[in-house]
């Protein structure tokens, strides 16, 4: 239908096949699935079922065998390798299991670094930085480096990190899959709420069911596949 908003994430097709020695294996056999602003999804599955690989493909970091992915009603196959990056940085937040912050800099600088990439102005940078830390009650830890922070609030930093510019689409990969079950609820709860403020499209993978019952929509991904799970 004409002037609808199309979904912020649209999987269509999509196939990822990869060379072992002689053998040509098939990871992912035609993934179809949208995910509209303002939705939390869950992927599950076994491990090595693919998930990680499905959510490199829906996060432009790598290209499918075949297959489309549309970010906010823009068709990525087409695009050149800067395109996709340009894209990527502008609308596309990650969150992964292991924080991947950078160790030489401070959680502030952390969260300024996305920004000042994508060509915002120091101090604009720097503001939404302490906003969002401070929303994620980080803001008596802006100078900490990452060897200074509990792994809960290094996790924190990542989601900052990845909200920074405002991305439509946040994609997480088993973002509390490293923490203690304590330390996970509090960091999944925080990232659920600041996500849903922001009105950003989230999927995460996760193995964690109690997790996975908590976000609006379940898929489950099996033998290359994905299917809604009932609740």
């Amino acid at each position: 239908m004409s002037g609808t908003t199309p979904p912020v994430l649209r999987l269509v097709g999509i196939r990822r096949s990869f060379l072992q020695g002689t053998v040509t294996l098939e990871i992912l056999k035609g993934v179809d699935l949208a995910l509209e602003a303002g939705t939390l999804a869950a992927l599950v599955g076994p491990s090595g079922s693919g998930k990680s690989t499905l959510l490199h493909i829906a996060g432009l970091l790598e290209r499918p065998t075949a297959g489309e992915v549309v970010i906010e009603g823009r068709a990525a196959s087409g695009l050149s390798d800067g395109e996709r990056t340009r894209l990527r940085r502008a609308r596309i937040g990650f969150v992964y299991q292991f924080h991947n912050l950078l160790a030489d800099f401070t959680a502030l600088e952390n969260v300024v670094l996305p920004q000042l990439l994508a060509g915002v102005g120091w101090k604009a940078a720097e503001a939404r930085g302490r906003e969002l830390l401070a929303r994620l009650g980080l803001e008596g830890r802006l100078d900490h480096r990452p060897g200074r922070l509990s792994g809960g609030e290094q996790q924190r930093v990542a989601i900052a990190r990845a909200l920074a510019n405002r991305p439509g689409l946040v994609l997480a990969d088993e973002p509390t899959g490293n923490l203690d079950p304590h330390t996970a609820e509090e960091v999944f709860a925080l990232l659920l709420e600041v996500v849903r403020e922001a009105g950003a499209a989230v999927l995460i993978v996760t193995h964690d069911p109690e997790l996975a019952r908590r976000t609006d929509r379940i898929w489950r991904l099996v033998e290359g596949r994905v299917e809604p799970v009932d609740r």
